[in-house]
Protein backbone atom coordinates (compact mmCIF):
# COMPACT_ATOMS: atom_id res chain seq x y z
CA UNK A 1 0.00 0.00 0.00
CA UNK A 2 0.86 3.45 -0.77
CA UNK A 3 1.39 5.69 2.57
CA UNK A 4 0.60 9.34 2.25
CA UNK A 5 2.99 11.86 2.63
CA UNK A 6 3.86 13.56 5.91
CA UNK A 7 5.47 16.59 7.70
CA UNK A 8 7.91 13.52 8.88
CA UNK A 9 8.61 12.14 5.63
CA UNK A 10 11.95 12.02 5.84
CA UNK A 11 11.78 10.14 9.02
CA UNK A 12 9.62 7.61 7.39
CA UNK A 13 12.15 7.13 4.48
CA UNK A 14 14.94 6.64 6.89
CA UNK A 15 12.44 3.99 8.98
CA UNK A 16 11.75 2.14 5.90
CA UNK A 17 15.04 2.03 4.39
CA UNK A 18 16.42 0.71 7.61
CA UNK A 19 13.72 -1.92 7.20
CA UNK A 20 14.58 -2.48 3.88
CA UNK A 21 15.79 -6.33 4.48
CA UNK A 22 12.20 -7.11 5.93
CA UNK A 23 9.32 -7.40 3.57
CA UNK A 24 6.75 -4.44 4.96
CA UNK A 25 3.40 -4.05 3.92
CA UNK A 26 2.90 -0.38 5.76
CA UNK A 27 4.61 1.01 7.91
CA UNK A 28 3.18 3.49 11.07
CA UNK A 29 4.49 5.69 13.07
CA UNK A 30 3.62 6.28 16.60
CA UNK A 31 3.76 9.35 18.56
CA UNK A 32 3.97 10.33 22.33
CA UNK A 33 5.05 12.86 25.04
CA UNK A 34 6.54 10.42 27.51
CA UNK A 35 10.16 9.34 28.03
CA UNK A 36 10.82 5.71 27.13
CA UNK A 37 11.81 4.97 30.51
CA UNK A 38 8.03 5.15 31.19
CA UNK A 39 5.89 2.43 31.48
CA UNK A 40 2.96 3.75 29.20
CA UNK A 41 6.48 3.61 26.14
CA UNK A 42 8.03 0.08 27.61
CA UNK A 43 5.02 -2.17 28.84
CA UNK A 44 2.02 -0.72 27.22
CA UNK A 45 2.54 0.72 23.82
CA UNK A 46 6.50 -1.16 22.95
CA UNK A 47 4.75 -4.43 23.26
CA UNK A 48 1.49 -3.91 21.85
CA UNK A 49 3.18 -2.55 19.04
CA UNK A 50 5.65 -6.05 18.91
CA UNK A 51 2.18 -8.02 19.06
CA UNK A 52 0.29 -6.15 16.12
CA UNK A 53 3.43 -6.42 14.05
CA UNK A 54 3.71 -10.33 14.88
CA UNK A 55 0.40 -11.27 14.45
CA UNK A 56 0.42 -9.47 10.65
CA UNK A 57 3.26 -11.54 10.01
CA UNK A 58 5.39 -8.54 10.20
CA UNK A 59 3.44 -6.47 6.93
CA UNK A 60 2.66 -3.83 10.01
CA UNK A 61 5.74 -2.29 11.23
CA UNK A 62 5.50 0.37 13.70
CA UNK A 63 7.87 3.09 14.38
CA UNK A 64 7.73 4.61 17.93
CA UNK A 65 8.54 7.91 18.36
CA UNK A 66 8.57 9.69 22.12
CA UNK A 67 9.20 12.09 24.38
CA UNK A 68 7.63 13.95 21.23
CA UNK A 69 10.55 13.00 19.30
CA UNK A 70 9.09 13.87 16.09
CA UNK A 71 8.40 17.70 17.42
CA UNK A 72 5.71 19.33 18.97
CA UNK A 73 4.36 20.10 22.21
CA UNK A 74 1.92 17.36 24.45
CA UNK A 75 -1.13 19.31 23.56
CA UNK A 76 -0.51 18.90 19.70
CA UNK A 77 -0.81 15.66 19.91
CA UNK A 78 -4.28 15.24 18.76
CA UNK A 79 -3.98 17.59 15.58
CA UNK A 80 -0.85 15.65 14.56
CA UNK A 81 -2.86 12.12 14.50
CA UNK A 82 -5.78 13.84 13.19
CA UNK A 83 -3.99 16.18 10.14
CA UNK A 84 -1.82 13.43 9.51
CA UNK A 85 1.24 14.11 10.56
CA UNK A 86 1.21 11.23 12.89
CA UNK A 87 -0.32 7.82 12.00
CA UNK A 88 -0.74 6.68 15.83
CA UNK A 89 -0.59 8.98 18.89
CA UNK A 90 -0.82 8.13 22.44
CA UNK A 91 -2.47 10.95 24.29
CA UNK A 92 -4.22 12.75 27.73
CA UNK A 93 -7.55 13.90 25.95
CA UNK A 94 -7.04 16.72 28.73
CA UNK A 95 -4.37 18.28 26.69
CA UNK A 96 -6.79 19.47 24.23
CA UNK A 97 -10.24 20.52 26.94
CA UNK A 98 -13.16 20.78 25.00
CA UNK A 99 -12.46 18.71 22.35
CA UNK A 100 -13.74 15.53 24.11
CA UNK A 101 -16.93 16.53 25.91
CA UNK A 102 -18.96 13.64 26.35
CA UNK A 103 -15.64 11.07 27.49
CA UNK A 104 -14.77 13.65 29.98
CA UNK A 105 -17.80 11.98 32.19
CA UNK A 106 -15.11 9.07 33.24
CA UNK A 107 -12.77 11.74 34.47
CA UNK A 108 -14.96 12.71 36.96
CA UNK A 109 -14.41 12.07 40.56
CA UNK A 110 -17.38 9.70 41.99
CA UNK A 111 -17.95 8.32 38.51
CA UNK A 112 -13.77 6.46 38.39
CA UNK A 113 -14.38 4.67 41.44
CA UNK A 114 -10.02 4.29 42.10
CA UNK A 115 -10.29 0.91 39.12
CA UNK A 116 -8.16 2.12 36.24
CA UNK A 117 -9.77 -1.71 34.96
CA UNK A 118 -12.97 -1.06 35.70
CA UNK A 119 -13.03 2.73 34.07
CA UNK A 120 -10.84 1.46 30.72
CA UNK A 121 -13.86 -1.55 30.54
CA UNK A 122 -16.37 0.91 30.49
CA UNK A 123 -14.80 3.18 28.10
CA UNK A 124 -14.09 0.88 25.71
CA UNK A 125 -17.82 -0.14 26.31
CA UNK A 126 -19.20 2.92 26.11
CA UNK A 127 -17.35 4.29 22.33
CA UNK A 128 -20.88 4.64 20.87
CA UNK A 129 -21.82 6.88 23.46
CA UNK A 130 -18.55 8.79 23.03
CA UNK A 131 -18.61 8.06 18.84
CA UNK A 132 -18.94 11.81 18.21
CA UNK A 133 -15.79 12.90 20.34
CA UNK A 134 -13.77 11.11 18.19
CA UNK A 135 -15.59 11.38 14.65
CA UNK A 136 -12.18 13.19 13.33
CA UNK A 137 -9.86 9.43 14.16
CA UNK A 138 -10.14 6.04 14.34
CA UNK A 139 -9.62 4.96 17.84
CA UNK A 140 -7.76 1.75 18.75
CA UNK A 141 -8.01 2.48 22.44
CA UNK A 142 -9.09 4.50 25.07
CA UNK A 143 -7.65 4.03 28.94
CA UNK A 144 -7.88 5.61 32.42
CA UNK A 145 -5.13 5.85 34.91
CA UNK A 146 -5.77 4.40 38.66
CA UNK A 147 -6.65 7.87 39.52
CA UNK A 148 -5.22 11.31 41.37
CA UNK A 149 -3.27 11.63 44.31
CA UNK A 150 -2.50 14.58 45.75
CA UNK A 151 1.16 14.69 45.68
CA UNK A 152 2.93 17.86 48.25
CA UNK A 153 6.69 19.03 48.08
CA UNK A 154 5.35 21.57 50.55
CA UNK A 155 3.29 20.45 53.72
CA UNK A 156 1.06 17.26 54.83
CA UNK A 157 -2.77 17.09 53.44
CA UNK A 158 -4.26 15.56 56.56
CA UNK A 159 -8.21 17.57 56.66
CA UNK A 160 -9.55 19.65 54.09
CA UNK A 161 -8.13 22.42 55.45
CA UNK A 162 -4.80 21.37 54.99
CA UNK A 163 -5.52 21.75 50.98
CA UNK A 164 -6.20 25.61 51.25
CA UNK A 165 -3.85 27.62 49.09
CA UNK A 166 -2.17 25.33 47.80
CA UNK A 167 -0.72 25.38 44.02
CA UNK A 168 -1.25 21.72 42.49
CA UNK A 169 -0.76 21.11 38.72
CA UNK A 170 -3.69 19.57 37.61
CA UNK A 171 -4.36 17.09 34.53
CA UNK A 172 -7.18 18.73 33.19
CA UNK A 173 -10.18 20.78 32.96
CA UNK A 174 -12.16 18.49 35.46
CA UNK A 175 -8.42 17.88 37.72
CA UNK A 176 -8.71 21.76 38.14
CA UNK A 177 -12.24 21.69 39.41
CA UNK A 178 -11.30 19.22 41.98
CA UNK A 179 -8.21 21.61 43.15
CA UNK A 180 -10.34 24.74 42.74
CA UNK A 181 -13.14 23.11 45.51
CA UNK A 182 -10.85 22.45 48.02
CA UNK A 183 -9.91 26.26 47.78
CA UNK A 184 -6.58 25.53 46.34
CA UNK A 185 -5.39 26.66 42.61
CA UNK A 186 -4.90 24.36 39.97
CA UNK A 187 -1.99 25.32 37.63
CA UNK A 188 -1.90 23.63 34.08
CA UNK A 189 1.07 21.85 33.14
CA UNK A 190 1.50 18.47 30.98
CA UNK A 191 3.09 15.91 33.18
CA UNK A 192 6.85 16.03 31.85
CA UNK A 193 6.48 19.56 32.86
CA UNK A 194 6.32 18.86 36.72
CA UNK A 195 9.27 17.76 38.12
CA UNK A 196 11.02 21.37 36.99
CA UNK A 197 8.24 23.22 38.49
CA UNK A 198 8.02 21.04 41.78
CA UNK A 199 11.76 21.74 42.36
CA UNK A 200 11.28 25.84 41.28
CA UNK A 201 8.61 26.37 43.73
CA UNK A 202 6.11 26.81 40.59
CA UNK A 203 4.11 24.23 42.36
CA UNK A 204 3.54 23.06 46.05
CA UNK A 205 2.63 19.38 44.53
CA UNK A 206 0.40 18.26 41.63
CA UNK A 207 -3.16 15.65 41.19
CA UNK A 208 -1.40 12.66 39.85
CA UNK A 209 -0.56 9.03 40.15
CA UNK A 210 1.41 6.94 42.11
CA UNK A 211 2.47 5.20 38.53
CA UNK A 212 3.87 8.37 37.37
CA UNK A 213 6.81 9.09 40.41
CA UNK A 214 9.63 6.36 39.51
CA UNK A 215 9.67 8.40 35.59
CA UNK A 216 9.71 12.03 36.75
CA UNK A 217 11.58 10.92 39.76
CA UNK A 218 8.87 12.55 42.44
CA UNK A 219 10.34 10.59 45.12
CA UNK A 220 13.16 13.33 44.90
CA UNK A 221 10.29 15.56 45.25
CA UNK A 222 7.41 14.49 47.27
CA UNK A 223 7.05 15.01 50.94
CA UNK A 224 3.66 14.07 51.58
CA UNK A 225 0.94 12.03 49.35
CA UNK A 226 -2.43 11.85 50.38
CA UNK A 227 -5.01 8.85 49.53
CA UNK A 228 -9.08 8.89 50.18
CA UNK A 229 -10.20 5.53 52.04
CA UNK A 230 -11.21 2.50 49.97
CA UNK A 231 -9.04 2.84 47.55
CA UNK A 232 -10.93 5.97 45.68
CA UNK A 233 -9.48 8.55 44.17
CA UNK A 234 -9.75 11.95 43.02
CA UNK A 235 -10.92 11.23 39.58
CA UNK A 236 -9.12 9.92 36.63
CA UNK A 237 -7.34 11.06 33.76
CA UNK A 238 -8.31 9.26 30.55
CA UNK A 239 -5.96 8.81 27.38
CA UNK A 240 -6.27 7.86 24.12
CA UNK A 241 -4.31 5.48 21.18
CA UNK A 242 -5.84 7.23 18.06
CA UNK A 243 -4.88 6.65 14.91
CA UNK A 244 -5.43 8.47 11.47
CA UNK A 245 -8.70 7.66 10.57
CA UNK A 246 -7.88 8.03 6.29
CA UNK A 247 -4.52 5.78 7.44
CA UNK A 248 -6.82 3.07 8.80
CA UNK A 249 -9.73 3.24 6.34
CA UNK A 250 -6.66 2.71 3.71
CA UNK A 251 -5.78 -0.70 5.24
CA UNK A 252 -6.26 -3.84 3.88
CA UNK A 253 -9.28 -6.06 5.30
CA UNK A 254 -6.44 -8.00 6.57
CA UNK A 255 -4.57 -5.54 8.44
CA UNK A 256 -7.51 -4.22 10.01
CA UNK A 257 -8.19 -7.29 10.94
CA UNK A 258 -5.28 -7.35 12.88
CA UNK A 259 -5.48 -4.04 14.82
CA UNK A 260 -9.22 -4.83 15.16
CA UNK A 261 -8.03 -7.69 17.45
CA UNK A 262 -5.52 -5.62 19.53
CA UNK A 263 -8.23 -2.89 20.11
CA UNK A 264 -10.82 -1.57 22.41
CA UNK A 265 -12.75 -4.23 23.96
CA UNK A 266 -10.19 -6.70 22.98
CA UNK A 267 -7.72 -5.05 25.08
CA UNK A 268 -9.36 -3.13 27.73
CA UNK A 269 -9.08 -5.07 30.67
CA UNK A 270 -5.74 -6.21 29.88
CA UNK A 271 -4.40 -2.53 29.14
CA UNK A 272 -6.55 -1.59 32.57
CA UNK A 273 -4.95 -4.30 34.87
CA UNK A 274 -1.50 -2.95 32.95
CA UNK A 275 -2.47 0.33 34.77
CA UNK A 276 -3.65 -0.68 38.35
CA UNK A 277 0.02 -2.86 38.75
CA UNK A 278 1.90 0.03 37.30
CA UNK A 279 0.96 1.85 40.94
CA UNK A 280 3.23 -0.65 42.70
CA UNK A 281 6.48 0.51 41.54
CA UNK A 282 5.24 4.70 42.72
CA UNK A 283 4.46 2.90 45.72
CA UNK A 284 7.49 1.50 46.28
CA UNK A 285 9.89 3.85 45.07
CA UNK A 286 7.86 6.72 47.51
CA UNK A 287 7.93 4.29 50.73
CA UNK A 288 11.91 3.70 49.99
CA UNK A 289 12.83 7.46 49.88
CA UNK A 290 10.47 7.90 53.18
CA UNK A 291 7.75 9.94 51.33
CA UNK A 292 4.85 9.44 54.09
CA UNK A 293 1.67 8.51 52.58
CA UNK A 294 -1.45 10.21 54.52
CA UNK A 295 -4.58 7.44 53.72
CA UNK A 296 -7.93 9.69 55.36
CA UNK A 297 -10.35 8.27 57.51
CA UNK A 298 -14.44 8.17 56.08
CA UNK A 299 -14.56 11.30 58.16
CA UNK A 300 -11.64 13.19 56.87
CA UNK A 301 -12.96 12.35 53.67
CA UNK A 302 -16.31 13.35 53.75
CA UNK A 303 -15.59 17.21 53.13
CA UNK A 304 -13.29 16.21 49.87
CA UNK A 305 -16.24 14.22 48.57
CA UNK A 306 -18.89 17.11 49.13
CA UNK A 307 -16.46 18.78 47.16
CA UNK A 308 -16.04 16.26 44.54
CA UNK A 309 -19.88 15.91 44.39
CA UNK A 310 -20.32 19.54 43.28
CA UNK A 311 -17.24 19.30 40.53
CA UNK A 312 -20.10 16.31 39.26
CA UNK A 313 -23.14 18.59 39.17
CA UNK A 314 -21.10 21.86 38.11
CA UNK A 315 -20.09 19.11 34.98
CA UNK A 316 -23.48 18.19 34.27
CA UNK A 317 -25.06 21.79 34.69
CA UNK A 318 -22.00 22.65 31.79
CA UNK A 319 -22.67 20.21 29.29
CA UNK A 320 -26.11 20.48 29.46
CA UNK A 321 -26.04 24.04 28.48
CA UNK A 322 -24.11 22.97 25.60
CA UNK A 323 -26.78 20.56 24.62
CA UNK A 324 -25.61 17.26 25.79
CA UNK A 325 -27.16 15.27 28.55
CA UNK A 326 -25.14 15.62 31.17
CA UNK A 327 -26.92 14.02 33.67
CA UNK A 328 -27.80 11.14 31.46
CA UNK A 329 -24.25 10.74 30.99
CA UNK A 330 -22.96 10.59 34.23
CA UNK A 331 -25.46 8.30 35.11
CA UNK A 332 -24.85 5.99 31.70
CA UNK A 333 -20.96 6.20 32.92
CA UNK A 334 -21.71 5.33 36.33
CA UNK A 335 -23.45 2.42 34.78
CA UNK A 336 -20.70 1.17 32.76
CA UNK A 337 -18.34 1.28 35.66
CA UNK A 338 -20.08 -0.97 37.96
CA UNK A 339 -21.32 -3.52 35.35
CA UNK A 340 -17.68 -3.64 34.52
CA UNK A 341 -16.82 -4.38 37.85
CA UNK A 342 -19.64 -6.92 38.35
CA UNK A 343 -18.04 -8.55 35.45
CA UNK A 344 -14.89 -9.45 37.08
Amino acid sequence: MRRKATLFGAIVGAAMSANAAVSQEVTLIMHHFLPPVANAHKVMLQPWAERVETESGNKIDIQIFPAMSMGGKPNELYGQVRDGSADIVWTLLGYTPGVFPRSEVFELPLVHAGSATDTTIALNASLDLLDEDFKDVHILFLHAHDGNLIHSATKPVRSFADAEGLKLRTPGRTGAWVIENMDAEPVGLPVPALPEAMSKGVVDGALTTYEIVPALKLQELDKFVTELPDGDRFGTAVFMVAMNKEVYDGLSDELKAVLDANSRQNVAAEIGAMWEDFEMGGVKALGDAGVETIVLSEDEAAPFNAANESVVQKWIDEVTASGLDGAGLVEAARAAVAAAAASR
